[in-house]
């Protein structure tokens, strides 16, 4: 079998149950199978991957979802494994469910809500039982209220913009703001220069940033002491960005009027005036079809063209794929490699059509549009000689 057929012919694995119209993306040539211990591409969301051994035809992990913690992602970089995630196709879903607890919290509805259920056993006397007892449920509304969302990507500018539609103000906080968030952002948002100033605004605060080195136990006493006696904050991203000592000290002694989390453990779940939500940020049906499909597009056009979209370790990297023979490599980000690249190619008797170099850190992808078609027979040698190059560490012909 030549080695393009060989190319065409793409294994996919899968770790959880992912969602038959992403896994239907895979028509044609593509082959499903749970069981390959050595497939093109694996498609996950919260199988903890880290004890895994990966096969040397392993080219793509594609996350259905947006945190790749589940993934050693270093080891991947260092195989020059292409690591996905879906950024945004679940922004809507926690969005909704943000907004829904930051109302439900600021009227105390969870605590109504458990305290009516403790007179099923009253008879009639349940409607008297509930006039009497509102009184100690009364809430606040958010309208006037002011927002502070930190972190202005995907969920945060939908957040953002939602809840001035609800009547708050709204200021954010996101020194990385991208260019396409801040199109999309509302202008009446207003732009916080520092933390602190946010802190000292907001009356509710959610946050919507990775944990990464930088921000874990970015909520602490030290921040605490920085916002208004009461605030209610809200955390849909990481449990670890806040540091629990702290929070049940600040819960204690009313610094923090609430905390609303989705990540629920034992210590948070002994700590006054918390909310604990079972994970449910991105548990809707249409989150995980959006996910599942965006997973599974990214991957496949990946194999096919070697064009990347939302890598968490390559760089995004994109050449219109016309159908030529195509160079794909991973290499590290040291001065002359595209030159080495280029003269390999040509010292093949092969013309360049087109080409694209992207780098991120201390790596680089080099994708090689060939102007004349590369013959089957030729594509071994050339695959071999590009990866003589020191500091290749993968390359792909497709």
């Amino acid at each position: 079998m030549s080695s393009i057929l060989m190319e065409k012919r793409r294994t996919i694995k899968t770790l959880n149950n992912i969602a038959d119209s992403g896994l239907d993306v895979f028509s044609g040539d593509y082959h499903l199978d749970d069981n390959s211990e050595n497939p093109d591409a694996i498609v996950v969301r919260s199988f903890n991957m880290h004890s895994m051994e990966f096969g040397n035809n392993l080219k793509a992990i594609a996350r259905a979802g947006a945190g790749v913690n589940n993934i050693p992602v270093d080891k991947c970089t260092e195989k020059g494994i292409v690591v996905f995630n879906t950024p945004g196709a679940n922004a809507n879903a926690v969005k909704e469910l943000v907004l829904s607890s930051l109302m439900a919290s600021s009227r105390n509805l969870f605590d109504g809500v458990a305290w009516t259920k403790t007179l099923g056993n009253e008879g009639d006397q349940v409607s008297g039982l509930v006039e009497a007892g509102k009184k100690q449920f009364v809430g606040n509304e958010i309208a006037g209220k002011t927002l502070g969302v930190i972190g202005l990507g995907s969920i945060g500018a939908l957040v953002a913009n939602d809840a001035l539609a609800l009547g708050m103000d709204v200021i954010g906080f996101d020194p990385f703001i991208s260019v396409d968030t801040a199109w999309n952002l509302s202008s009446h948002v207003q732009r916080a220069e520092t933390m602190e100033q946010l802190f000292a605004k907001s009356d509710f605060i959610t946050v919507h940033v990775p944990y990464t080195d930088g921000t874990a136990g970015m909520f602490n006493e030290e921040t605490f002491n920085l916002m208004k006696p009461g605030v209610h904050l809200l955390n849909f991203s990481r449990g670890e960005l806040v540091n629990e000592k702290d929070m049940n000290m600040a819960l204690d002694t009313g610094k923090v009027g609430k905390y609303i989390t989705d990540f629920p453990n034992e210590k948070v779940l002994k700590m006054k005036n918390v909310i604990t939500i079972p994970h449910l940020g991105a548990s809707t049906k249409e989150s995980e079809v959006n996910c599942a499909k965006m997973a599974a597009r990214q991957v496949k056009e990946f194999l096919e063209t070697g064009n990347i979209r939302n890598s968490v370790n390559f760089p995004n990297t994109y050449l219109p794929y016309l159908g030529r023979s195509r160079v794909a490599a991973f290499h590290k980000n040291v001065p002359n490699m595209v030159g080495q690249i280029s003269s390999v190619i040509s010292t093949s008797d092969l013309n360049i059509a087109d080409m694209v170099n992207r780098s991120r850190g201390d790596y680089a992808y080099t994708m090689v549009d060939i102007e004349n078609h590369v013959e089957d027979e030729i594509i071994p040698e050339l695959k071999k000689r590009m990866e003589q190059i020191d500091g290749m560490v993968t390359t792909r012909i497709i």
